[in-house]
């Protein structure tokens, strides 16, 4: 059974044109039968097997693809291949796009903007001007917010938070994964793969695990004393 349809409202872009939707029956504590929602491309838009739904003036288009229980609203876009699924919120003047991915329960919202291959999932929050894009992941209870930008292979979990775009560093590719190391300047924190934990601690770390490897060692304790000459 159908959970909505067309109406006449349109907003056309150059080689876009969205059409907003209404629903057709009850949406679990979402929306009444009749109630108006958003704007989308076309059905692919908005998978209808779950209690997904868009509403306000928000938008979903081209092949991005919102469903679960997910929720777009406000003044929100999603758009090129991007997905929002789980139990995630995407509201205010958000935006995701490329091939984003927000999911679980995380939220993004206000102007924050995900992009690219960016993950946001878990509890995290991303809201504020943040930008979140490139290969970056930002997952557990993590928040980031006010101008702060996670990019490239970055990798900020846990309960971190990242207000500002000088709070954090991502130097790479280095080391045996030929990935990238992210620090975090405002607390104290560095995400090197599954591993977290001080800079003291990280240096110490280093040194154990690559007593043996000149190569690599130099290259993490050569990051180790950028980011100390910052403080």
């Amino acid at each position: 059974m159908k959970k909505y349809e067309f109406t006449d409202e349109v907003k056309e872009y150059p080689g876009v044109c969205l059409k907003r939707i209404k629903a057709l029956r009850d949406i679990n504590g979402v929306c009444k039968k009749g109630d108006l929602g958003g704007f989308i491309e076309n059905e692919k838009n908005l998978n209808v097997s779950g209690n997904a739904w868009v509403y306000g003036n928000a938008q979903v288009y081209g092949d991005a693809w919102v469903y679960g229980d997910a929720q777009v609203y406000g003044g929100a876009q999603v758009y090129g291949d991007a997905q929002v699924y789980g139990g995630a919120r995407v509201y205010g003047d958000a935006r995701v796009s490329g091939n984003a991915w927000v999911y679980g329960n995380a939220q993004v919202y206000g102007d924050a903007w995900v992009y690219g291959d960016a993950w946001v999932y878990g509890d995290a929050r991303v809201y504020g001007d943040a930008r979140v894009y490139g290969g970056a992941r930002v997952y557990g209870d993590a928040w980031v917010y006010g101008d702060a930008q996670v990019y490239g292979g970055a990798r900020v979990y846990g309960d971190a938070q990242v207000e500002s775009i000088r709070d954090i560093i991502c130097i790479g590719p280095i080391g045996s994964r030929n990935a990238y190391t992210t620090f975090l300047r405002n607390k104290d924190l560095v995400f090197c793969g599954c591993w977290s934990g001080t800079l003291g601690g990280f240096e110490k770390r280093v040194k154990e695990t690559h007593k043996g490897n000149t190569h690599y060692l130099n290259e993490y304790l050569g990051a180790i004393r950028y980011i100390k000459s910052l403080k």
